[in-house]
């Protein structure tokens, strides 16, 4: 090959090649404009719809054994339903800030364990409770929408439609325990089963409570507008009256003249298989671990779009970007 042959070829193809890049780049860039862009400001914005169950942790029923702390004294037979209602807002691609309130039903009751002492201090509780939050979720693994490279009317390989994020935050719930007695169900805070507000007794305890909820969820984009959910929350609070039980047994006889026998019969319904158990300051409850409780929730997330832009140029390429499922 002589040089001028060399010289030939390469001025025929270094101006082919710059027009191969200039035919090619718009394509290009396509097909990374929703990986690479702002596009998720479009629908930074969601409401969740959710439903599922609620579980408690504390005194009450729980394995046969000894009270234990986090989801090992879990009884599942106490599982009971939960609602949900939030809106989920995109500070960042990756960030988001929620606020959620669910409600929910807790439950305990000492006749479901084979432990000894649990069986025989024979305590039940019922409560409603609802939750107001504020989180803060971070979303490691996102689902992403179309197919991975993006291109009109190319469908190629699918992205991947699952997601995955953590969440923690501040909340405040309220309860209310009751139990079963006489064919009806009372309310036990204004009783003071453990003598609360009386001598020598414990301060009385407030039915709305500062909690901490985390968690983690797992979605799965159903289309452009809908994502499928699973959230698993664990609730810690700062208080250990959810069940009505914390202390030690107070002096019926000073309980039932304070706040009648209906107040003395419920602080202390023992069976009486242990002599001595319910005297008056002996365990009742475990004051050192406070309640918690669980939700676990299938949720519906309903993306809201937004289209407009100061930019035309964005917002048209916005509305008019084709994502195939």
């Amino acid at each position: 090959m002589g040089p001028i042959e060399t010289k030939v070829r390469s001025t025929f193809t270094l101006p082919l090649l710059a027009l191969l890049v200039c035919f090619s780049l718009p394509s290009l860039l396509n097909a990374q404009y929703f990986r690479h862009s702002d596009y998720w400001k479009t629908h930074r914005q969601e409401i969740a719809v959710g439903m599922g169950i609620s579980n408690f942790l504390g005194e009450l029923g729980g394995r046969d054994q000894i009270g234990s702390a986090f989801i090992w004294d879990l009884e599942f037979s106490q599982t009971k339903p939960a609602l949900s209602l939030g809106y989920r807002y995109y500070v960042a691609q990756l960030v988001s800030i929620r606020v959620n309130g669910t409600y929910g039903i807790l439950a305990g009751n000492d006749n479901l364990t084979q432990e000894p002492y649990r069986q025989n201090r024979n305590l039940s509780f019922k409560s409603d409770i609802l939750e107001a939050q504020l989180c803060v979720e971070f979303h490691p693994f996102q689902e992403q929408l179309g197919h991975f490279h993006d291109l009109r009317g190319v469908k190629g390989t699918k992205s991947t439609r699952m997601g995955l994020y953590v969440f923690a935050g501040v909340g405040g719930f309220y309860f209310n325990p009751k139990t079963r007695f006489d064919g009806k169900w009372l309310e036990l805070q204004p009783l003071g089963t453990e003598g609360q507000g009386l001598p020598g007794g414990p301060e009385e305890y407030s039915l709305t409570q500062i909690s901490i909820p985390m968690g983690l969820g797992v979605r799965k984009a159903l289309n452009k507008t809908m994502t499928l959910g699973l959230e698993l929350q664990y609730t810690k609070t700062f208080t250990d009256y959810i069940d009505d039980v914390s202390g030690s047994y107070y002096d019926k006889a000073a309980l039932e003249e304070a706040r009648g026998p209906e107040a003395a019969y419920l602080s202390d319904p023992s069976l009486g298989t242990i002599p001595g158990q319910t005297n008056a300051g002996e365990q009742r409850g475990f004051s050192d671990h406070n309640d918690a409780y669980l939700f676990l929730k299938a949720q519906i997330h309903f993306k809201i779009y937004q289209f407009r832009s100061s930019n035309k140029k964005y917002r048209t390429r916005i509305r008019r970007q084709k994502i195939v499922f």
